[in-house]
């Protein structure tokens, strides 16, 4: 699709579907019907901005408690009875950044592929998780409930919604699986890269609520209700900065508002169509650019192997050093911590899921960005102006790099996104634990059977 010149959608921006007390359940804001198309988006939940936002010049100027808006793109012939098949897009950012309105999930070439898209905006940090509040959730679920009451006016179909995102995004979606509040509310789903590891237990988000409210000078949610937004920011950063393995500080909770005991065995229980993947090199974004890996060296190498593999530490080296050739030792290590991180849990999800009998696909992004001499690999965020017909929008070389051939790239993924929310299957074969069939996506765009093996056996 040609990104140059701006197909015929109508857009929608900023559009009310709920107001929130703070640390309370949305309450649905009443719908007016179909206002006229533009507008302005709507404030963005409380933050502080992270990597990404700043990296395409989003600010904090315009944040707000009073931030659930939604924003609809639809083709401009399309209107009450259209039945367009629903792309609902769930920010990522870690639970702590972002918004429905980033350039970053300008949806106009997927909405002129013959959908209706909604990107949405819930809360974040510790106005939308702390302790069992699920805030953030019950905002997801609350506008998914919009777009089953509201979408057909817009020219959507209710009874044929996908939903959508990347990294805190593709865990909030599998979480969506799972809550019994959300059923019906949503028929296939797609999960970029989740950040799986970052859905916690009750017990965890408890003892990082202890640590919230010892930040901020309160005893609990009733001091914490009194606090500014600034007041409220500023411990959220301080305890940002403690040490976790999952950065699972502020996230979806087990067994709190809307989640069950276990989530993910609800979502590998779930028969809803999944369509599930990663990037090669997820963990390039945060280590590239991180001053503590600046000289990272081969005992500093050696030393993590050893804390991660024990005495299979030598095993491990020859695999990653094999299939990842000259990559330098910080990128070695960026390369374990993304299949720690985000390819295995993936791929355990997939195989639970499999085995229950749940039609699941797998895909691998491993386009490589040209941008920083090369740098950052094919990085965790890397596919998002992909899957939106993106990929050659003005700004977008900033991450991708120069280069011929991102176009078509993004054609085919946002082709199969498409193809997948209009027939709830992917074109190429479901992933099984035998042949373990996954989509390479690249300048060749192949299927592969278990691609490296040898490292997806690592973590098994």
């Amino acid at each position: 699709m040609n990104t140059e010149t701006v197909p015929a959608v109508n857009r929608w921006f900023g559009i009310r579907f709920a107001t929130a007390a703070r640390f309370e359940a949305p309450v649905r804001a009443p719908f007016a019907g179909v206002p006229a198309p533009g507008g302005t988006p709507g404030p963005i939940a409380p933050q502080t901005p992270g990597m990404l936002e700043q990296m395409f010049g989003q600010t904090a100027l315009d944040i707000s408690e009073d931030c659930l808006s939604l924003n609809v793109f639809a083709p401009a012939d399309a209107g009450p009875g259209s039945a367009l098949p629903v792309l609902h897009w769930i920010h990522g950012g870690a639970y702590v950044n972002g918004s429905g309105s980033s350039p970053f999930y300008e949806a106009s070439n997927l909405a002129a592929r013959g959908h209706v898209v909604v990107t949405v905006n819930y809360r974040l940090g510790a106005f939308g998780y702390l302790g069992a509040g699920n805030w953030g959730t019950l905002d997801q679920i609350c506008g998914l409930e919009w777009v089953r009451d509201n979408i057909a006016a817009f020219g959507g179909d209710a009874g044929n919604v996908t939903i959508f995102g990347e990294s805190a995004g593709g865990s909030a979606v599998l979480s969506l699986m799972a809550s019994p509040q959300a059923e019906g509310l949503f028929h296939r789903v797609v999960a970029q890269s989740p950040s799986i590891r970052q859905l916690r237990s009750l017990e965890t988000a408890e003892e990082w609520a202890g640590k919230f409210f010892e930040a901020a000078g309160v005893d609990g949610l009733d001091g914490a209700r009194s606090l500014t937004v600034e007041q409220m920011l500023e411990a959220q950063g301080k305890v940002l900065l403690m040490r976790s393995t999952n950065y699972d500080m502020f996230s979806p909770a087990a067994a709190g508002d809307a989640l069950p005991h276990d989530v993910l065995s609800a979502v590998a229980a779930s028969p809803v169509p999944l369509l599930m993947g990663t990037t090669r090199d997820e963990s390039r974004l945060f280590t590239t650019f991180d001053p503590s890996m600046a000289a990272c060296d081969e005992a500093r190498w050696q030393e993590f192997l050893q804390a991660h593999f024990a005495d299979r530490a030598g095993h491990a080296r020859d695999v990653f050093e094999s299939h990842r050739p000259g990559a330098s030792h910080s990128q070695l290590i960026a390369a374990v911590q993304t299949e720690h991180a985000f390819r295995a849990p993936a791929i355990e999800l997939a195989e639970r899921r499999t085995e229950l009998g749940n039609p699941t696909w797998k895909y691998w992004f491993t386009f490589s960005s040209t941008a920083f001499g090369g740098v950052l690999g094919s990085c965790h965020a890397l596919d998002i102006p992909f899957v939106f017909d993106n990929a050659t929008a003005p700004g977008t070389e900033f991450l991708l790099g120069e280069g011929e051939g991102r176009g078509e790239i993004a054609d085919r993924f946002a082709g199969e996104i498409s193809a997948f929310a209009k027939g709830g299957a992917a074109s190429w074969p479901a992933y099984d634990t035998s042949k373990r069939a996954t989509l390479r996506i690249d300048h060749r765009t192949e299927v592969l059977n278990d691609p490296e093996s040898p490292i997806r056996a690592l973590f098994s």
